[in-house]
C-alpha cells in the first residue's frame, strides 16, 4: 500500500493534465527538473553577450512555466499518508529551487550592476546547484518506482528521508547563493547612491521571495 502511495505522488495529477503537449512534464517531475537544468547549462556554454544570456534564459523560463501548473496542483494536495507526503515535499522543494533560480536570475539580467561575464558565472553556480537537486530527484524516482523486493518499507523510507534532507540542504544553499549575489548588487548600488533602484527590483527579504 505504501509503495502504491509513493507512485501516486510522483504521477500525481496526470489525469488533469491541460494538454497532451505538456503531458511529459506533468507525469514526470524529474523530466521537468532536467529540462530546466539543460536550459540553464546553455547559458553557461553559449553565453558571452547579454543577448545570448537572455535568449538562453528564455528557454529556462519556458520549461519552468510548462511545469508550473504541476507544482501548483501538487501543493494543493492534502490528506496524504506520512510516507507519501515526504515524497511530495521533496518534489516541491526541487520546484522551489527552480523557482528561485528563474525568478531571481531573470531580475539579475536586468540589473546593470552585473556584467555579462558575471551573469554567466552566476548562471554556472545555479547550474551546479540545480544539477545536484535534479540528481537527487532522479534518485527519489528510482526508489519510489522500484518494483523489486530488495528493500523493506523501513529501508525504503530511510532512503527517501535521506534524499529529502539532502534536497532541503540544496534548497537552503540556493537561497543563500541568491541572497549573496543580490547583496553584491546592493553594495555596488550603495557606492553609486542608487540603493532604492536595487531594492525596488528585488525587494527586501521581508517584502519579496528571495
Amino acid at each position: 500500500m505504501r509503495k502504491i502511495m509513493f507512485m501516486m505522488v510522483v504521477a500525481l495529477v496526470c489525469a488533469t493534465a491541460p494538454s497532451a503537449k505538456a503531458q511529459w512534464v506533468v507525469t514526470d517531475p524529474a523530466n521537468l527538473a532536467s529540462g530546466i537544468l539543460n536550459s540553464a547549462n546553455e547559458i553557461v556554454q553559449t553565453s558571452s553577450t547579454v543577448s545570448n544570456v537572455i535568449k538562453s534564459f528564455n528557454e529556462v523560463k519556458k520549461v519552468y512555466e510548462q511545469g508550473k501548473e504541476y507544482y501548483d496542483k501538487l501543493k494543493a494536495v492534502s490528506n496524504l499518508v506520512k510516507d507519501a507526503r515526504k515524497v511530495q515535499q521533496t518534489v516541491l522543494l526541487v520546484g522551489d529551487v527552480s523557482e528561485m533560480y528563474v525568478k531571481n536570475f531573470g531580475k539579475m539580467m536586468t540589473d546593470p550592476n552585473f556584467s555579462p561575464q558575471e551573469l554567466t558565472a552566476i548562471a554556472n553556480g545555479y547550474s551546479k546547484l540545480l544539477t545536484e537537486s535534479t540528481e537527487l530527484l532522479k534518485e527519489l524516482k528510482q526508489i519510489v518506482t522500484a518494483t523489486d523486493l530488495s528493500l523493506n518499507d523501513k529501508e525504503r523510507m530511510d532512503i527517501i528521508n535521506g534524499v529529502y534532507e539532502k534536497v532541503k540542504d540544496y534548497h537552503s544553499l540556493v537561497r543563500y547563493y541568491t541572497n549573496k549575489n543580490i547583496s553584491v548588487s546592493i553594495i555596488r548600488a550603495k557606492k553609486q547612491n542608487n540603493t532604492k533602484r536595487v531594492l525596488d527590483l528585488y525587494g527586501t527579504a521581508e517584502q519579496k521571495y528571495w
